[in-house]
């Protein structure tokens, strides 16, 4: 984890998680249960030394969050000002909830705030003709203060998110 980013238009909260999904469920569970804007970008960062986990950061592009968000985010875990870091991935952000099923490269990037698509062991951007088969867990990252999908090369041509929704724990069957 990096230095911490201060920023008046965030919120990061410790809920001692321990792992992406559920920090990932934690984060749905705030959008629900909190009525967060819709243009909200709500994040995992991995803390990395004498306690490893994985803390949320909520946060607006351009304005404070709600005053009394702070106060209601108390419920969930410790909440401190800011960022952890300048990197994050992304779970909650606009248009997120639309990327679904297979979509073109194009139409992700219009209809989200993903900022671009890499492909993983190419230079070159993918064509915006490119289609994307999201597998409905689509988790782009902080790149540069920009939203950054990592995407690998599938049949058919296609591209499939790097990260998978069900990961196979490690060390799983032994």
């Amino acid at each position: 984890m990096g230095p911490a980013v201060v920023t008046p238009y965030a919120l990061t909260v410790d809920a001692g998680t321990g792992d992406l999904p559920d920090a990932d469920h934690l984060l749905h569970r705030m959008a629900a249960g909190l009525a967060l804007p819709e243009d909200v970008f709500g994040c995992t960062h991995l803390v990395r030394g004498g306690r490893p986990r994985v803390v949320v950061s909520l946060s607006l592009p351009s304005r404070p969050l709600p005053e009394t968000l702070r106060e209601r985010l108390a419920g969930y875990g410790t909440v401190s000002p800011g960022l952890p870091d300048a990197g994050g991935r992304a779970v909650l952000y606009p248009g997120a909830f639309t990327l679904t099923g297979t979509m073109t490269v194009a139409e992700l990037l219009a209809g989200s705030a993903i900022a671009r698509v890499r492909v993983l062991g190419t230079p070159e951007p993918p064509a915006p003709r490119t289609r994307v088969v999201t597998r409905d867990h689509v988790r782009p990252q902080w790149q540069r203060d920009e939203l950054v999908l990592a995407a690998t090369p599938a049949p058919g041509g296609t591209l499939v998110p790097f990260e998978v929704p069900d990961p196979t724990p490690c060390c799983a069957g032994h």
